[in-house]
């Protein structure tokens, strides 16, 4: 039997490799982006709560009421923007599952969807399993800013979506208040909708603004927005999201959603429920990651490595051009092997491979991890 694939040009992905062989060497993990560190003990306690007290069977497919009622006050008090917690928001099994559900929803077989280089890995699978196709538009280097007048030129009568990332993965770049008004000038009077990866939306640095989808009604109406409780509150492995899409889109989107996954884990929505109304415990995450950011920084200053600008999500990204001029992929192995510090070559971001001789660094971990993750990167000569 013959089994064709519908992902012929996709192998393991980098994050199973590069976290493989961390743990074959021994190496400190610098290159996935999950914390070292413990979750707050309320969210820990209140989960364990939620099943003492019998909350263990089948939430509702759209997800439990009161965490989509606690979603949608945070989303008023945060971008003043009214959502029904009915018929706009659905809890998914992680961001990743929302962003493959809203392409899954909106794709037909020859549209074509535009993708800005480097990006998350789940984006391009996600759209060519669903018959379309990714058109690539590379982010400008260094800075990694949108070039909007590429995109624009990018546009055809087969585009049906655009997908954008802030804070952005891998790079820690943002989008401003001017690459939404470029955005919603290239869709304005279109049939193109928006997948607006927000999984980093705490964690934001330097007082810059969250530039959220959801603060623009008018963009809002065509998109999808996407959302990561793991990333947000340190509990990665809960794979615990969820999607907002006004009424019209989100009832497409649940279409697909209750014959896929149906329902997710019920304890953690009742825990997360409660957890929201502490404003505090979201408003304060961005100054908590920026301290072991700043702290990064500080220490990579006695490495050889030239960091660049990161103003969110997990990650900055680094060139080594004072070290080697080896291909990022086997400079981040044979460090990986020889000095035991694992980090993820950027050139795996682009379906090209484009190499531009930088690698990914995660600082959510503990600051001895850092610390000692920085005495052996010193070492790299």
């Amino acid at each position: 039997m013959h089994l064709p694939s519908k992902l012929p040009n996709v192998g393991t992905n980098i994050f199973t490799i590069m976290s493989t062989l961390a743990t074959e060497v021994g190496a400190i993990n610098l290159g996935q982006g999950f914390p070292d560190y413990p979750m707050d003990e309320q969210l820990h306690k209140l989960v364990a709560k939620a099943m003492a007290d019998g909350h263990n069977q089948y939430a509702p497919m759209a997800g439990l009421p009161k965490l989509r009622e606690a979603i949608a006050d945070k989303i008023a008090f945060l971008y003043g923007t009214p959502v029904d917690p009915v018929s706009e928001i659905t809890i998914t099994p992680g961001g990743t599952y929302a962003i493959y559900t809203a392409f899954t929803t909106i794709l037909e077989p020859g549209d074509e969807v535009i993708v800005l280089e480097p990006c998350y890995d789940s984006y391009v699978p996600n759209i060519e399993i669903n018959g379309a196709r990714a058109v690539l538009v590379p982010l400008k280097v260094p800075g990694y800013g949108v070039d909007w007048e590429a995109v624009k030129r990018a546009v055809t009568d087969k585009t049906k979506a655009i997908i954008i990332n802030s804070p952005h993965n891998p790079t820690g770049a943002v989008l401003r208040e001017e690459d939404i008004l470029a955005l919603r000038e290239i869709v304005s009077g279109t049939g193109i909708y928006i997948v607006s990866d927000e999984v980093y939306e705490h964690l934001i640095f330097d007082g810059v603004p969250h530039e959220s989808i959801l603060k623009y009604p008018d963009l809002l109406e065509r998109s999808f927005v996407c959302f990561s409780f793991g990333k947000v509150y340190n509990c990665t492995g809960w794979k615990q999201g969820y999607a907002v899409a006004p009424e019209h889109l989100m009832k497409e989107f649940r279409k697909v959603h209750q014959f896929n996954c149906f329902s997710c884990f019920t304890p953690t929505q009742v825990a997360l429920a409660e957890y929201l109304q502490n404003r505090s415990a979201f408003l304060e995450l961005s100054s908590q990651l920026q301290e072991k950011r700043d702290h990064f920084i500080k220490l990579m200053a006695a490495t050889r490595f030239t960091l660049q600008d990161s103003y969110g999500s997990y990650f900055i990204c680094g060139t080594y051009e004072k070290i080697s001029d080896e291909g990022d992929r086997d400079f981040s192995i044979r460090i990986t092997k020889e000095y035991g510090v694992a980090t993820i070559p950027v050139s795996a971001f682009y379906q090209n491979g484009k190499d531009d001789k930088v690698v990914r660094f995660c600082f959510s971990k503990k600051n001895e991890t850092l610390e000692m993750a920085v005495e052996r990167l010193m070492k790299i000569g």
